[in-house]
């Protein structure tokens, strides 16, 4: 079920030895493109057709009332409720230890004042279609609020009947969001950044989805803030070893396989033995899943099983993978931790499964993927803030670096620079008009 891959002997250059599924980033550009320019073009006749096109319903109004949203959060299940509000707490009050005070920095009379400012509007994407994700309107919407964003819209796909799922629209209740749109896809994206006749353009977009709304912020990267990393299907490296529990190891490969095809599924352990133990599981607990379909279509595009002469040589594939959810489930997982280099969530021991990371662990699930973690991280409160920096200069600071900016100004041949600092030479510090 997963190909075997045995990298025993070919020591710490591996780049050459690992297979690499085509990068999502370089997927269907042309199509992402041709939908951003009709929404742009034909704003909300664009969307109806759009989301009629790809979701099989047309909504009789993109916007979800305010009352169908209040509806969903009085009427759903108490135990789900009491679960999504436990769960908004843990993740907000993670956030609002990220939240950074401002600052002041003095040198010679020059004083600067480092501002943390929200954006006015933020865009939160949930994804639908295979699984309803209230859990992302949580972990995309709260940040955003914790960082003082005064409107929070979020976008869902709507199901087969043009609604947005109540789980969702209750989930939207509880995290405070200001509007929701049923509107999935490249086309939501569109919407967000360009703005329609409905929905009004947003300053940044945020959330996870398939590869055609991974491209589409990246298209739109410019015109609103997105941040670096790319979210796009689901991606997990379980390392192992002979203490590892071959259940655990096993379903913790497969829960992040379930989301469906385009992700990447990886076992990877020094010990032949726990590789036989953990593939056999494996097999054993796809069979009876009740996502059997998505997790097999994952395990063949992205599926793996590496056998590695040592930890060291574990850590350099999973570091060359860069996956967006890494467990340790090994006998002395700490001891890995110096080793990781690039993973988008590290899951240390075998009391961690990464699925308490997608619900209430605190940190957000929107995680980057697509080998994006090399230089992208998780969601947090700083995506939706901006530093402003206040500066302010006395007198005698000018005057001391008066020949420093005239210096650099005349090397690269802007004469209005010099002069800026050459005219209040000598000046009187409370006079208003020429020396």
């Amino acid at each position: 079920m997963l190909r075997r891959l045995d990298l025993r002997g070919a020591g710490l250059d591996l780049r050459g030895r690992l297979p690499r599924p085509p990068q999502a980033a370089e997927g269907p550009v042309a199509a992402v493109r041709e939908i951003l320019a009709d929404v742009r073009a034909r704003g909300d006749e664009a969307v109806g057709d759009l989301t009629e096109r790809f979701d099989g319903v047309r909504p009789t109004s993109l916007r979800v009332a305010p009352e169908a949203i209040a509806d969903a959060l009085a009427g759903l299940d108490e135990e789900l409720r009491s679960a999504l509000e436990a769960a908004a707490a843990g993740i907000r009050d993670f956030h609002e230890n990220q939240v950074v005070a401002d600052h002041t920095y003095e040198r010679d009379g020059i004083v600067v004042e480092g501002r943390h400012v929200p954006v006015d509007r933020a865009g939160c994407y949930v994804p639908g279609g295979r699984a309803i994700y209230p859990s992302t309107v949580l972990m995309t919407a709260i940040p955003a609020k914790v960082a003082g964003v005064p409107e929070v819209v979020l976008c869902v796909p709507p199901d087969r009947t043009g609604c947005v799922p109540a789980a969702t629209l209750a989930a939207a209740a509880i995290a405070g969001v200001d509007e929701v749109y049923a509107v999935g896809g490249a086309q939501a994206v569109g919407a967000m950044a360009y703005g329609t006749e409905t929905v009004r353009p947003v300053d940044v977009i945020v959330g996870p989805g398939n590869v055609f709304v991974a491209i589409a912020k990246r298209e739109v990267a410019g015109l609103v803030g997105v941040p670096s990393s790319f979210p796009g299907p689901s991606e997990v490296v379980v390392i192992a070893d002979d203490s590892t529990p071959a259940d655990l190891a096993a379903v913790d490969v497969i829960l992040q396989a379930e989301h469906g095809p385009g992700g990447l599924a990886w076992l990877i352990t020094w010990s032949e033995d726990a590789a036989d133990r953990i593939c056999a599981e494996i097999e054993a607990q796809v069979a009876v899943a009740p996502r059997r379909g998505d997790i097999e279509s994952t395990f063949a595009e992205g599926g793996y099983a590496v056998v590695c002469e040592s930890p060291e040589q574990a850590l350099a594939v999973s570091n060359l993978i860069a996956p967006e959810h890494l467990e340790l489930l090994t006998e002395d997982p700490r001891s890995l931790v110096p080793l990781v280099r690039h993973a988008g969530a590290v899951f240390c021991g075998p009391w961690s499964p990464a699925s308490v990371g997608d619900y209430l662990a605190g940190p957000s699930h929107v995680l980057p993927t697509d080998g994006s973690a090399r230089f992208g991280s998780a969601l947090t409160v700083r995506d939706f803030q901006k530093e402003v920096h206040v500066i302010t200069l006395s007198q005698a600071a000018v005057e001391q670096a008066a020949p420093i900016v005239v210096a650099i100004a005349e090397a690269e041949g802007l004469a209005a620079h010099a002069d800026s600092v050459r005219r209040r030479l000598g000046r009187r510090a409370d006079a208003s008009g020429p020396a």
